[in-house]
């Protein structure tokens, strides 16, 4: 029988805090998935939910007062001799000459805005020759043939002119493929796509989503998709993460979480997608209220002053983990296992304190 694979990278209980004066922004608490070679994973849920400071905490970009206070972020790099080394990515400084050969050159980011990211008194070609030549060891003239290549190969139109265009004299596609370019240009083992379809129209946003499965597949790269749009997720990722004020709230593969879905949360969100049967003029099902400021999180449940189910008692007083409900998917409510393991856990770390 085949061993399971070992997963690219591994992140257990990520607590990424923001300590202000007016209180701590647990921005990501406790969150813990894996990423596999060739897997794209989509993370999904509310902007303030945490997405882009897990991802951000994986690269350690994370800016002030920003801090990892407990977990592991597991990278399985690969070495030169054939070999994989674990790194715990989490104890490495940031600004270290190992993290910063890792950033960019074996996990890549595409950032939220590209006309944000690209310097605009720079070149396109001269932002890109500068990536290649930072993590590979190349002369001038064949970082911008790599980098003619990359435009080349996502789809840019006429790449060698383009190398001396700068950002804001291309359109918004033209620039996010521009920036997919710069994220392959050291061919990472993990593409990180934060939002990459946020500021395009449909129709572009089709052909990026299109481009980045073609490149998946070609690659066999990883890929972390990051969202607020369910319907992008069920066209692009092969597991899905949910997250929910800082914690994830159920997992599973991208079909089990939208024909299936166990969590109250996750089956709001589905609701509130419109389909080719909804009505003209129909209002569609929301989620009432909103996600709680950071420095008024509830107690227990962070979703309970939204959810239909709430049950008094347990879910306002105790806080669910994540736990398996099927071979496939888990999920952290108390609808689908009992509160007393979590009320143990939680007498236990009172008296602790």
């Amino acid at each position: 029988m085949d061993k399971e694979p070992k997963p690219l990278l591994s992140i257990r209980n990520l607590k990424t805090y923001f300590e202000m004066d007016e209180g701590t922004s647990q921005a990501v608490d406790g969150v813990s998935f894996d990423v596999h070679q060739g897997q794209v994973v989509g993370v999904v849920g509310e902007s303030g939910c945490g997405k882009s400071v897990t991802i951000k905490s994986v690269l350690r970009i994370v800016q002030k007062p920003g801090k990892i206070i407990d977990g592991e972020i597991l990278w399985r790099r690969r070495l030169e001799n054939g070999q994989e080394d674990l790194i715990d990515l989490a104890k490495l400084d940031g600004q270290g000459k190992k993290m910063r050969s890792i950033r960019g050159g074996e996990i890549a980011l595409i950032p939220q805005e590209p006309m944000a990211s690209f310097s605009p008194v720079h070149t396109v070609g001269d932002q890109l020759i500068e990536a290649v030549r930072l993590h590979m060891d190349v002369s001038k003239k064949e970082a911008k043939g790599i980098a003619i290549e990359r435009l080349r190969e996502v789809g840019m139109p006429s790449p060698e002119q383009r190398l001396d265009s700068y950002s804001w004299e291309l359109s918004g596609g033209l620039r996010q493929r521009a920036m997919i370019a710069m994220a392959l240009s050291c061919n990472p083992r993990l593409l990180i796509a934060d939002e990459p379809t946020t500021a395009i129209d449909v129709t572009t946003q089709a052909q990026v989503l299109n481009l980045l499965r073609r490149l998946q597949n070609e690659h066999n790269m990883s890929i972390i998709f990051i969202t607020h749009d369910l319907g992008v997720i069920a066209q692009v990722a092969d597991y899905v993460v949910v997250m929910y004020l800082g914690r994830i709230v159920e997992t599973g593969p991208v079909d089990d979480i939208f024909h299936n879905p166990q969590h109250p949360y996750t089956k709001a969100l589905l609701e509130s997608i419109p389909t080719i049967h909804s009505k003209s003029k129909e209002f569609l099902p929301t989620i009432e209220g909103s996600i709680p400021h950071p420095f008024t999180r509830p107690a227990g449940c962070p979703f309970y002053p939204r959810c239909s189910a709430f049950m008094p008692g347990t879910c306002n007083r105790l806080t669910p983990i994540l736990k398996a409900v099927n071979e496939r998917q888990s999920v952290s409510c108390f609808l689908h296992h009992s509160a007393s393991e979590e009320e143990q856990a939680a007498q236990g770390k009172d008296k602790s304190k």
